[in-house]
């Protein structure tokens, strides 16, 4: 049974079906990563809630994606159910406790959970194309936007930020491309047309302040229980693209802000991935190469990673080498692909002589996986069929109403609410455009001398001298002149001829 050192998982079998060992995660080598896998309706989400409350009990805040809303019942307590109670009874768990967790609902659009925001800044150039899936030229011309904030000391904190910034290089395309490379307009059209996109997608929301504080997701409780942490990620899901970036980032975020701190008793804090295939679909090289190096290197840290995925296959080689402790739940074997994606799930585990993994993995139950945890050393333990323990917490979502009272209480209950808009580059920007525009309408007030508006013939209507009256004759002359064309007849006309001689005359 799991005691301060270690999570209780759930009870591994014996051939016969008969109870065999308790099988444990050790929570020093909790930040060296693991992979729960398997197929939709297999138990990984019940897996991932058995982890979160053991690692919250042992005082570890925990970070997870809730795709469904199921995890959200961890927040309350659990029921006494009759499965359930039978469960804890094959696993031997004893007593089975009931409980609820400290929990903190967040959400990227402000609905379900307190805003979470970051900064243009922050997010960086490489993320930033990946999440508009840019193409080689339009991503080094983000590069050389983040190159002129940097140096003319422009803060990137919004959207509009990014895009008073990318109008501002455009105007200024031969200057910069002279200095940085080539800058075309077309480049920085395609880029503002993708900022678009993404601002009615909702990505608006998550841009700007107050960005989160990594520290808000590492609370513990005054009884040392860590805080979990659940971003509803139902809405999120319809925009995969952000959801993969949003979560890099928040990786990347804290890999660059905590301090090394080698190998602990346990974790800092466990992040979990749900939908893991997300963060590798289509990305480029370079963005799985620092998937990787993160993983590699956070864990020096003090931060361990959980990949959640269906299939073992969707894990890039390099970063399923990093993952050692490993719950697999049944995969189906239909297709050549899923037939693949057993062979190599049972290649990954420490063989066990009383059973075929591959034969197993198609044949568990759910509620049932294939467990290895990193042993003693930190080498992983062979590999056992295993059912998993009953959480304490509730099974399925909460209510509205539970949600809203929960975040009525939370430790950042209006932290994040209000947006705060402070001057950055779309101010500073538009505030040199008026200024420029500005200088340049004074400088022709200048040269038109002092006037601005010049009628032929009649500078002096406005002025002083001997010309005034001579120019309220030209009117008069103007007007009668425009009678003469309007009169029809010869008489009148002659008339008309008559008058204005006169007046000739008269000066």
């Amino acid at each position: 049974m799991a005691d301060d050192t270690s999570i209780f998982i759930g009870a591994s079998r014996k051939p016969d079906d008969s109870y065999q060992r308790a099988e444990e995660l050790l929570l020093r080598y909790g930040n060296r990563h693991g992979l729960i896998t398997g197929a939709t309706g297999t138990g990984k989400t019940v897996s991932l809630q058995v982890l979160a409350e053991g690692f919250s009990n042992a005082g570890v805040p925990v970070v997870c994606a809730d795709i469904k809303g199921d995890l959200s019942g961890i927040a309350m307590m659990g029921e006494a159910k009759d499965f359930l109670v039978k469960r804890a009874e094959q696993v031997k768990l004893d007593p089975y406790q009931l409980q609820e967790f400290p929990v903190i609902f967040w959400d990227l659009f402000g609905e379900q959970g307190h805003p979470i925001r970051a900064t243009i800044s922050e997010m960086g150039p490489l993320l930033l194309s990946r999440l508009m899936n840019l193409t080689e030229a339009q991503e080094g011309v983000m590069n050389i936007a983040f190159r002129i904030a940097d140096k003319e000391g422009l803060l990137l904190l919004d959207l509009k930020d990014l895009q008073a910034l990318l109008a501002n290089i455009a105007e200024r395309a031969d200057e910069l491309s002279a200095r940085y490379g080539n800058v075309t307009k077309p480049s920085v059209g395609a880029i503002q047309r993708t900022l678009l996109v993404l601002e009615q997608q909702g990505a608006a929301n998550f841009f700007g302040e107050p960005a989160l504080r990594i520290a808000d997701l590492m609370r513990t409780t005054r009884d040392g229980r860590g805080a979990v942490s659940v971003l509803a990620a139902d809405k999120l899901m319809m925009n995969p693209r952000l959801y993969a970036t949003f979560l890099l980032w928040l990786m990347s975020e804290l890999f660059e802000e905590l301090p090394e701190v080698g190998d602990l008793d346990q974790p800092k804090l466990v992040f979990f991935f749900d939908e893991a295939h997300l963060l590798f679909e289509d990305a480029p090289k370079v963005l799985i190469d620092r998937v990787e190096q993160v993983v590699r290197l956070i864990r020096s840290k003090g931060v361990g990673v959980f990949f959640v995925t269906q299939n073992p296959l969707d894990i890039p080689e390099k970063v399923l080498a990093q993952l050692g402790n490993r719950i697999q739940h049944a995969l189906r074997a239909y297709t050549p692909r899923e037939q693949q994606a057993v062979r190599t799930a049972a290649e990954t585990f420490r063989p066990n002589p009383d059973f075929d993994c591959a034969t197993a993995i198609t044949q568990l139950a759910t509620g049932e996986a294939l467990v290895s945890m990193l042993e003693d050393k930190g080498v992983p333990a062979m590999v056992q069929r295993t059912l998993i323990r009953p959480p304490s917490s509730r099974l399925g979502p909460i209510t509205p109403a539970e949600r809203s009272k929960i975040m009525a209480e939370s430790p950042v209950a209006g932290q994040y609410d209000q947006v705060v808009d402070r001057e950055s580059a779309f101010e500073i920007l538009q505030k040199k455009a008026k200024e420029a525009q500005d200088a340049v309408a004074q400088a022709k007030q200048e040269n038109s001398g002092g006037s601005r508006w010049t009628i032929p013939g009649f500078d002096d209507v406005l002025g002083t001298g001997n010309r005034r009256s001579s120019n309220r004759q030209t009117v008069a002359e103007a007007a009668i002149k425009s009678v003469v064309r309007s009169v029809g007849s010869s008489v009148g006309r002659a008339i008309v001829r008559g008058i204005l001689g006169s007046l000739s005359r008269g000066r």
